[in-house]
């Protein structure tokens, strides 16, 4: 018998849910376009040109759900369900054991299942261009990962047991938990309480020595006797904030490179608002990465430093080095790119949003200087490993009632910064949709055209296995483009968790081949691996073009470049929490 407490919060909760559902269907189809019309007109005409197939697919279909109901009205007590149909290993919404061995949850998993696989069977079956296929089985799968059983509350047996157990405490407490998220206007990851910029995040000592409308350049202060001759600029993404790479002092890149007597360098870039929306591609490469390379020279005395990119850091980064070259200058002794594109032909699963539509969208709107929300672009970038990045909270968070753990990566995911939307509709219309950048001449930067050929320093690139944002077959496209000494190395694991995996954690493993084939995965099959960290491997690389060591300076900043704040600076904190 139900409480009475527990019937009101289910009426409640029943009507929250219906909401939650309908408008994460929205979002997850896409920037600024509901897909289903598309998907259904798309599968109806491919199904006019294959009947045959298609019929055979459905008749399938037809015969396996009569199977799962025949074995599930003569189930008897204690006893499962056959399995027609089992969850791909890894997948965790199906993981507790009531999905198993209680008939009804085990019917409603496995017939959902089944229907999953009748839709992307029609896809893969579907006579359609391979742009336009992949297009469809992305948007496809979103919706189905919307509508799985563990998503509702009447067909999630771990949500209806614990409200039970708690008397619809649980339910009481996910309302409120996406009441706050609502506010916030974004899903919680993380228990954002346990985490504060410049206290247990971005700790690692600095200032701030100089800024403008577009960055701030961090100098930190160096933790060894002796330092490299040559600094080391690092450029995170403008994407997000800087403190990916220096999180806590345990898995801080930053901290890392201090450590290995680098005098590093890095840019906080500014988290815009509509004054700076029509800034351009070509003031980031001016008054931003190529006045930093000025003043640190200048503050060193230094012939050259190294330059180290990470994302769309790098694919900027690339470009200013290219823009130098072509204006007769070579201001650095290395590279570092970090799962960075160059070579935009295949850009994974982030290719399913950007069609036409949404190029000529970008240019309408964004095109004139309106900002590109950041948090919008989080919310695309979690679409791309939905289950993982929003449906597991929404089924933790608001079903179940529960508060995420503290986990700083994730912390850092939820801080997104925005971009000026002139930058912006560049970006994707001359990288990700039309690929000019890989192209000599193609592009004309700060007056002068570009050629990443020319680019002959030494350069160690990085990859991420499992990376679902920058492919590493892209990443490593790159190899055909520059001219320098390459040195290619893959990480296991993510775009993020592939490169901030610290050396004293013990964790994962990276591939190396001196060799460079054509095919990567040529290159992969011959390549050794190493357990463990690649930080050392980068460290030792990078020691032999760092130039001779000195002795380290006590003082940050000099009488032209006085320290102005703090690391980490106001910038890295400015709009990025409400």
């Amino acid at each position: 018998m139900l409480s009475e407490n527990t019937n009101a919060h289910y009426s409640k909760f029943f009507a929250f849910n219906q909401r939650l559902i309908e408008q994460s269907i929205g979002q997850q189809s896409g920037p600024g376009a509901n897909r289903l019309p598309e998907i259904v007109t798309t599968l109806t005409q491919a199904y006019a040109q294959n009947p045959h197939q298609w019929a055979e697919i459905h008749a399938d279909y037809l015969r396996k759900q009569g199977q799962l109901w025949r074995g599930f009205t003569q189930v008897k007590a204690g006893e499962e369900v056959p399995a027609i149909i089992t969850p791909a290993p890894g997948d965790r919404r199906f993981h507790d054991p009531a999905w198993r061995t209680l008939p009804f949850f085990d019917f409603l998993k496995q017939s959902f299942l089944l229907a999953a696989d009748l839709l992307n069977r029609l896809v893969d079956s579907a006579e359609l261009a391979d742009d336009e296929k992949n297009r469809l089985a992305f948007h496809v799968q979103h919706y189905l990962d919307a509508l799985a059983p563990s998503n509702f509350l009447a067909t999630n047996p771990e949500a209806l047991r614990l409200a039970f157990q708690t008397d619809g405490e649980s339910l009481r407490l996910g309302m409120e938990n996406f009441a706050r998220d609502l506010e916030r206007g974004r899903i919680s990851m993380s228990d954002e309480s346990g985490f504060a910029v410049g206290k247990n995040l971005a700790m690692t000592p600095g200032a701030v020595v100089f800024e403008n409308e577009y960055m701030q350049l961090i100098q930190y202060a160096p933790s060894t006797k002796q330092v490299y001759q040559r600094p080391l600029l690092i450029v995170p993404p403008f994407i997000n904030k800087f403190y990916i790479l220096d999180l806590q002092p345990e898995n801080s890149f930053v901290r890392y490179a201090v450590e290995q007597g680098h005098q590093v360098f890095l840019i906080s870039w500014r988290n815009v608002g509509p004054e700076l929306g029509v800034a351009t591609w070509d003031d980031y490469i001016e008054h931003a990465l190529m006045k930093a390379m000025a003043v640190i020279r200048e503050l060193r005395g230094a012939d050259k430093l190294n330059a180290l990119g990470f994302c769309v850091g790098g694919t900027l980064l690339a470009s200013v080095l290219a823009v130098q070259h072509a204006k007769k200058r070579n201001p650095v002794a290395s590279l570092t790119l970090l799962t960075t594109m160059l070579d935009f032909s295949d850009t994974g699963r982030i290719s399913a949003y950007i069609d036409d539509d949404y190029v000529n969208n970008c240019e309408t709107r964004h095109g004139r200087g309106e900002v590109m929300s950041g948090a919008d672009l989080a919310h695309c970038f979690a679409s791309l490993r939905a289950n993982e990045l929003i449906w597991f909270y929404v089924v933790n968070n608001y079903l179940k009632g529960q508060t995420p753990r503290a986990f700083d990566l994730l912390y850092w995911n939820a801080d997104s910064s925005n971009l000026p939307g002139v930058l912006y509709a560049y970006y994707i219309k001359n990288m990700y949709s039309e690929n000019n950048l890989k192209t000599a001449g193609r592009l004309t930067m700060c007056g002068v055209p570009v050629d990443l050929g020319k680019i002959a320093a030494p350069t160690f690139l990085l990859a991420s296995r499992e990376d679902h944002i920058v492919p590493w077959h892209s990443a490593y496209a790159s190899t055909h483009l520059l001219s320098g000494q390459l040195e290619f190395v893959l990480a296991a694991s993510g775009h993020i968790a592939g490169v901030i995996n610290a050396p004293s954690k013990g964790k994962r493993n990276y591939w190396t081949n001196r060799t460079l084939p054509d095919d990567p995965e040529a290159w992969l099959s011959g390549a050794q691996s190493v357990p463990g960290s690649w930080w050392a491997h980068w460290a030792a690389w990078l020691a032999r073009h760092a130039g001779k060591k000195v002795r380290a300076s006590t003082e940050l900043g000099d009488a032209s470049y006085r320290p102005i704040e703090a690391a980490p600076g106001r910038y890295v904190s400015e709009n990025s929490r409400q």
